[in-house]
This record gives structure tokens, sequence and C-alpha cells, in this order.
């Protein structure tokens, strides 16, 4: 059983920075790409960004480019999504996910495993 728990979020002031984390546990990490999405209140679920098994191919929403990094840790099962530069229309949760295969994906329906979320509010 595939379990990931997210970490790292909080009250930031618009401009300030946070750094999540996701633990992954239940199947081999380094086989699958990851990813984080996020959904705010009243909107759909949206992509943020992916990574792909090794770490050496990443994707962006265009609304996060040049801000937000990802990253793993394949030997401590992690992943992070490094936010700069926050701005109010970040709020929303923040949810991390493993997808089916080993690449990139912006899809949500391409990813088998959620975490619970963890809320990121940014103030002006």
């Amino acid at each position: 059983q595939v379990q990931l728990v997210e970490s790292g979020g909080g009250l930031v002031q618009a401009g300030g920075s946070l750094r999540l984390s996701c633990a992954a546990s239940g199947r081999t990490f380094s086989r699958y790409g990851m990813g984080w999405f996020r959904q705010a209140p009243g909107k759909e679920r949206e992509f943020v960004a992916s990574i792909n098994l090794s770490g050496g191919s990443t994707e962006y929403a265009d609304p996060v480019k040049g801000r937000f990094t990802i990253s793993r840790d394949n030997a401590k099962n992690m992943v992070y999504l490094q936010m700069n530069s926050l701005k109010p229309e970040d709020t929303a949760v923040y949810y991390c996910a493993q997808n089916s295969r080993a690449w990139t994906q912006s899809r949500d329906d391409e990813y088998d495993y959620w975490g619970q979320g963890t809320q990121v509010t940014v103030s002006s």
C-alpha cells in the first residue's frame, strides 16, 4: 500500500518562501514519476510540477515557472517543492502524487496515489 505524506505548508507573506516535503512508502520510489498539484477554494485541482524517476527531467505549470522547483531524493523516498516569490494566488491545498509511469505527467488521471494535502496560505 502506497502512502504519501505531505508536510511544510503554512502561512506566509507575499514574496516569501516555503518548502513542501512529501514522504513516500509502499513501492519502489525510484521507479515512478512524482508530481505536485494544488486546489484552491472553489476551483478545480490543477497541475503544479512533475519530476521523472531519476530527477533529471521536470515539468512546470506556467504560473509557477521560475518561482517553484521540484526535486527528489530517491535515497530518502522524498520529493520536495521549493516555492519562492509566493503570491496570494498560490493559496491552495497542495497535494503530492505518484504517477503510474517513470516520466513527468501533468494530467491528474495519470497518477495512482495521492497524499492528504497540506495547506499553503499566502497573505497580501
